[in-house]
This record gives C-alpha cells, structure tokens and sequence, in this order.
C-alpha cells in the first residue's frame, strides 16, 4: 500500500506556506493496538469511519493482495470480481469504501463498493488508469487518474462530473481525502524533487507541508482538519508518521518499530496505519491508535 513517490512538479506562487510548528512537548498521547488478518502475511489499514469499521489490504499466503473489512473482530474479505489484486482505501459514515483493482498486467481502476456492489470509478475522458482514494459523507470522491505511463493527475468526482484538482504548477498530483466540509489533501512534487502536500478548499491551494521533512505527504483529513502523514527521508529509506492536530504537528510512531505510516483518521480520534519492525522494505503489520 505504500505510494509515496518522489515528483517532479513545481507548485506556484498561489501556493501559501502553512503557519504550524512540529510540537516540542507534545500533549497527546497515543494508545496502539494491533490489527492483523488472521492467516495474512501483511496487514495495511487504510482508513477508519466514525463508526470504527476499519478497512484496507491484506497478503495472502500466495502473496495475492485483497481488501478488507474489519468490524469488531470479525474480518471481511471484499474482492472485486475476476481481479489480479485490490485494495481498499477509505470508507465513509454510510460504509461506502473506495479503493482499486488491479487486472493482470497490473492497470489500476478506482472503484466505490457500498451496499454490496462494485462500481468503476474511470477517471475523466482520455483516464488509462484510475485510483479512488477517498469518500466524505456526501459521497464526494477524490483520487488519481493517468493519461499516459508519466502524466498523473488529481481529481474530485462529485455526481458524475469530474474536476481535476491538480496544484498549480504540478505534473503529477495525488488527491489522497476530503471531509465534510469538502477540504482536500493532496500530494505533489516540487521542482527540487521532493514530495509535498497541499490543503484545496475549493478555491486555493495551501502548502501544509510537515516542518523539517525532506518529503512529506498527507494521507486523511477529518471534520476537525486534522490531518495524518507519512514522510520519507531525503534518501526514502526510513519512514515516520504525524499527526496535525490543534494547530501543531506530533511525530506518530508504533513503539519500537523501524518505520511507520499512518493512512486513516475519524472524527472519534481514531488512527490507523500501518508499520515495519525493521525497515521501509519489511512487512506491513497494522495498528490503530487512539489519541
């Protein structure tokens, strides 16, 4: 599930920095619990609703990638029909879950699954590939297309128009969530070849950037604007994860654990993510965290 990825855009004056500090002290504690599939090889959760229900994508003993559903204890396994792979991504208030499938020479298609049914989510006109990443309440969906191997944009589909939402200035662009209030997170490249991120509202584009990090991506925003994060270092050799919360940034990191990412928030609190024991290339084993 990993997909941070050094660009190779740049982003424009109308690009504002974003005021916030990495806190010194930080005043939140995290509590961690494990979520694994039972029989997996890898767990990655990818986004948790307001009602705890947990989704994202699991290995098999085969090393086939599927999505899941965890409610409670009981765990799901939702794949798209005839797929090579998929994976599940986010999910709303209603259970309306978004991800991709993948057909055997790997083309990724976005999809909503709710109430039973797939859905393609295509991407506009002239899209080859497509990735729906995240759903709000209103069923407002954000996520990737292709137009060629190198030429990758955002998008935010509401109905059945679709707008890309690229930051000006970018070349290739991932809008990864958006609330109820209809705030975007986006990553990016700039032109020194780094990852960024960017909050649209609609109207502008706000760079919100972790302080410090070399390459910095965010992955969900909730009702509240937090937001959670993976960075990478200059070398993409070791990840970490954050929080914004309340105006300050708070380093996230499953205890004892090489690197850390964290994919999903809600409105409840509630974390989810995904680790290794060891380094950026060992397993993914999940957790959620509470704060």
């Amino acid at each position: 599930m990993k997909s941070c990825k050094v660009l190779l855009a740049s982003v424009s004056v109308v690009a504002f920095m974003w005021v916030a500090t990495v806190a010194a002290a930080p005043t939140l504690t995290f509590k961690f619990t494990k979520v694994s599939v039972p029989g997996a090889i890898t767990t990655a959760p990818g986004g948790v609703n307001n009602s705890g229900v947990i989704v994202g994508q699991y290995e098999d003993k085969k090393t086939v990638l599927h999505c899941f559903m965890l409610v409670g204890r009981k765990v799901t396994t939702l794949n798209y029909p005839k797929a090579a792979s998929d994976q599940c991504i986010h999910i709303n208030s209603a259970g309306a879950i978004v991800g991709d499938w993948k057909n055997s020479s790997g083309t990724a298609t976005g999809f909503v699954y709710q109430n039973g049914k797939f859905t393609n989510i295509l991407g506009p006109k002239g899209a080859i590939s497509s990735v729906a990443y995240g759903i709000n309440d209103s069923g407002v969906i954000v996520g990737t297309y292709s137009v060629t191997a190198t030429e990758i944009h955002a998008f935010l589909l509401k109905g059945r128009t679709y707008t890309t939402i690229d930051p000006p200035g970018a070349t290739l662009a991932i809008a990864t969530a958006i609330n109820n209030a209809g705030n975007v997170v986006i990553f990016y490249g700039t032109s020194k070849g780094a990852l960024a991120s960017a909050l649209y509202n609609g109207k502008t584009y706000k760079t919100i950037d972790v302080p410090g990090a070399a390459n910095s991506f965010a992955t969900d925003i909730n009702s509240a604007g937090d937001i959670t994060y993976e960075t990478l270092n200059a070398t993409g050799q070791k990840a970490d994860g954050y929080l914004f919360h309340a105006g300050k940034f708070y380093l996230l990191n499953y205890p004892k654990s090489g690197d850390t990412s964290v994919t999903g928030l809600n409105d409840k609190s509630e974390l989810v993510g995904y680790y290794q024991t060891t380094s950026i290339t060992g397993p993914e084993l999940g957790f959620k965290a509470t704060y």
